[in-house]
């Protein structure tokens, strides 16, 4: 009649472990690699706007508008199978960050164009013109080019908008653009060469990046506490399960082992 309390004090242990285990896959790409957790970032559409926010909406709609075709014509032109897969992948992710970015923009109130603009226009049309291996190199190239100026806007963004809806889709978009940066750079046939080398630090951020040894030991110890801060509360969740799961087996069994008492 009681036989599930006997299953207590193992399902909570399991229970624990599971918790455990999802709780690090959850925070971890992959191993010691952290994954921004977007759900602490408010999306309400408060904070001022400013011009560079919207231009960067309007940027991510851009981007959507000529990469999900280009996707779909490397599915259909290209002969190699892993361009094929990286075009199919490139384009679904677009049209996911398309939707979270004409819901932004719904939501501030920004008109988005429904078209690409005419350097993304030219783009499509090279790679309609070529075939095969030319093709190839055209789709890698144009979109990690593009992908590599879009790359450093959204952190400048992401950096410094006062808007919680701009915030919370700069980090969305960032990390889309860097998934897609590392497939197209999977091809192994990216011509880093013809990328557009950084310009060189000014004396003044040179300076400012060796001195304030204080600002970087700050920030570390911030990272430390919040890291161990979670690490801890994960802990202590786990091991209140077990001990729950502890407890509930010791009363069962105890309970099993106690003489029954008859009336007469």
């Amino acid at each position: 009649m009681f036989w599930w309390r006997r299953v207590w004090g193992p399902l909570f242990a399991v229970a624990a472990l599971v918790l455990l285990d999802s709780s690090k896959a959850l925070a971890f790409a992959e191993p010691g690699v952290p994954v921004p957790p977007g759900e602490l970032i408010t999306d309400t559409g408060e904070g001022q706007l400013t011009d560079a926010d919207k231009d960067l909406v309007v940027k991510v709609r851009l981007a959507g508008l000529w990469e999900i075709p280009a996707g779909e014509m490397a599915q259909q032109k290209s002969k190699n199978p892993k361009i094929q897969e990286i075009g199919k992948n490139i384009a679904a992710q677009h049209v996911a960050l398309d939707k979270l970015d004409r819901a932004a923009a719904k939501k501030l109130g920004i008109k988005l164009p429904n078209q690409p603009n005419k350097d993304q226009q030219g783009w499509l049309g090279e790679m309609r013109e070529a075939e095969g291996e030319e093709f190839d190199q055209i789709y890698i190239d144009r979109l990690r080019a593009a992908h590599g100026k879009i790359f450093p806007a959204i952190a400048t963004i992401r950096a410094s908008t006062r808007n919680d809806t701009v915030r919370k889709l700069a980090q969305q978009a960032n990390q889309f653009v860097a998934t897609h940066m590392t497939l197209l750079e999977s091809s192994d046939i990216v011509d880093f060469a013809a990328l557009p080398t950084a310009p060189a630090p000014s004396a003044a951020t040179s300076a400012s990046a060796a001195a304030p040894a204080g600002g970087t030991a700050l920030n570390s110890v911030a990272e430390n506490q919040t890291l161990g801060t979670n690490k801890n509360v994960i802990l202590g969740v786990l091991g209140a399960a077990v001990a729950a799961g502890a407890f509930l087996t010791w009363r069962t069994m105890s309970s099993r082992r106690r003489p029954r008492r008859y009336r007469y």
